[in-house]
C-alpha cells in the first residue's frame, strides 16, 4: 500500500468515529424530548383536584391558624351579641327586622273542635261545661299581688293577675329588668297596671289606635303605639287612606318590631279577643308569650264567630282546650260583677258577660 492511501484511511477513521457519536447523542436527545413529551401528557391526564391540593403545612403553622380561625369565630359571636342592648338601654322597637325564624311553622287554618259536651248539640250542656272551666284554677299561684315588687309598693290588687311564684321565671326576669308586656286595647280601658309594670321595670308596649301619634314614650319603659292588633293584616288592595285604622297581626308587629317573645300579654279587646286567640294559637305565636291575661266576653258570640248559640259556646271552649295542649294552667279567675249578666243575649246560668282570665306558659323558660 502506498503511503498516500494509508494517509487517506488515517484521515477518514476519526470522521467515522464523529459520525457515530453525533448519531448517538441526537438519539440520545430524541428520546429525551419522546420522555419530556411522555410526561407533559401524564401530568395533563391527572385529576384537576390533585393538580391543585395544596402542600400541607408545617405543624407549627397549622396550630397558627387554627389559633387564628378560632379568635376570627370569637370575634364574630362578639360582634353579634355586642348589638343587643343591655337592661340599662331600653329599645322601642326595629321596624323592619328581620321575621323570627321560630315562628316560621305551618300554618294552619283550623283549630280541632272539642267533641260535644253531651250526644246531642245542647246549649245547656254545652254552657255548663265552659263555665265551669273558666270558673276553676287548673294550677295555684301563691303570690299574684305586684306589691311585693320594686316601684310599686301601694299597688291594689286588680283583676289584671300575673303569677310570680319563683318557679316561673317572671319574677326573675322583671327583677332583672328584663321582661316585656304587651297591652292590647282598644283605648278606653284603665292603664294602671301598664304603669305599675312600667314602674317595676319591664319593657311595656301599649297598643290604642286612638293616640294620635304613631309612637309616643312616657317615661323611660313605656311606649304606645297607635296600632290595633287583629286576627288578619289589611288587605293590601284597600288603601291605606281608606282604612279607618292601623292593623295588624300580633305575629306582624313582633316581626316589625324585631321581638321574640312576649312576657306578659294584656288583652281586652271587646269580643274581638276571640278571633285574635284563634290566630294566637294558629301560628303558633302563643308559643311565645310566658303569660296570657285575657279579658272574654260571653254577652253574644264575638266579632266573625258564626253557628248558632250551642256552636259557638263549643267554639270558646275548644279555643281554651287548645291552649291546654300548648301547655298553658288556668291560675286565676275573675268573675265581673258589674258588668250585665247576659250570656248569648239571655239572663241565664248565672253568668256575667265579662270574666278576666290568667294562664302561665308551664315550659316558658
Amino acid at each position: 500500500m502506498s503511503p498516500w492511501r494509508c494517509a487517506a484511511a488515517q484521515e477518514r477513521r476519526p470522521g467515522k468515529g464523529c459520525v457515530l457519536r453525533l448519531c448517538l447523542l441526537s438519539a440520545t436527545l430524541l428520546l429525551c424530548l419522546l420522555q419530556l413529551g411522555l410526561r407533559r401528557s401524564w401530568d395533563a391526564a391527572q385529576p384537576v383536584k390533585e393538580a391543585r391540593k395544596p402542600p400541607l403545612p408545617p405543624p407549627g403553622a397549622r396550630r397558627a391558624e387554627k389559633a387564628s380561625e378560632a379568635t376570627s369565630r370569637r370575634q364574630v359571636t362578639y360582634v353579634r351579641s355586642g348589638r343587643r342592648r343591655g337592661p340599662a338601654e331600653p329599645t322601642c322597637c326595629l321596624q323592619g327586622a328581620p321575621p323570627s325564624d321560630a315562628r316560621k311553622k305551618t300554618i294552619r287554618w283550623h283549630i280541632n273542635l272539642q267533641p260535644w259536651a253531651s250526644p246531642t248539640a245542647s246549649l245547656n250542656n254545652e254552657a255548663s261545661r265552659l263555665l265551669k272551666y273558666i270558673s276553676t284554677a287548673q294550677i295555684s299561684c301563691d303570690h299574684m299581688s305586684m306589691n311585693n315588687l320594686p316601684g310599686n309598693p301601694n299597688s291594689s290588687r286588680r283583676p289584671w293577675s300575673i303569677c310570680l311564684d319563683d318557679r316561673f321565671s317572671l319574677v326573675h326576669q322583671i327583677k332583672r329588668k328584663q321582661c316585656r308586656l304587651y297591652s292590647l286595647g282598644l283605648g278606653s280601658d284603665n292603664n294602671q297596671f301598664e304603669i305599675s309594670m312600667a314602674n317595676s321595670g319591664c319593657e311595656v308596649h301599649r297598643f290604642d289606635p286612638s293616640i294620635k301619634l304613631a309612637h309616643i314614650q312616657k317615661g323611660q319603659r313605656l311606649w304606645y303605639h297607635r296600632l290595633s292588633i287583629d286576627w288578619r293584616d289589611p288587605n293590601p288592595m284597600i288603601a291605606a287612606h281608606k282604612l279607618h285604622t292601623n292593623t295588624k297581626k300580633l305575629g306582624t308587629v313582633l316581626n316589625d318590631f324585631g321581638h321574640h317573645k312576649i312576657d306578659i300579654l294584656k288583652a281586652d279587646m271587646e269580643s274581638a279577643e276571640w278571633k285574635i286567640l284563634e290566630n294566637l294559637i294558629l301560628e303558633d305565636v302563643v308559643e311565645h308569650i310566658g303569660q296570657l291575661v285575657l279579658e272574654i266576653h260571653v254577652h253574644w258570640p264575638g266579632f266573625e264567630v258564626s253557628g248558632n248559640d250551642s256552636t259557638v259556646v263549643r267554639y270558646w271552649y275548644s279555643l281554651f282546650k287548645e291552649l291546654e295542649l300548648k301547655d298553658f294552667r288556668l291560675f286565676h279567675t275573675y268573675k265581673d260583677l258589674s258588668k250585665p249578666q247576659v250570656f248569648l243575649k239571655r239572663e241565664a246560668f248565672n253568668a256575667s258577660s265579662c270574666y278576666t282570665l290568667s294562664w302561665v306558659n308551664t315550659r316558658w323558660k
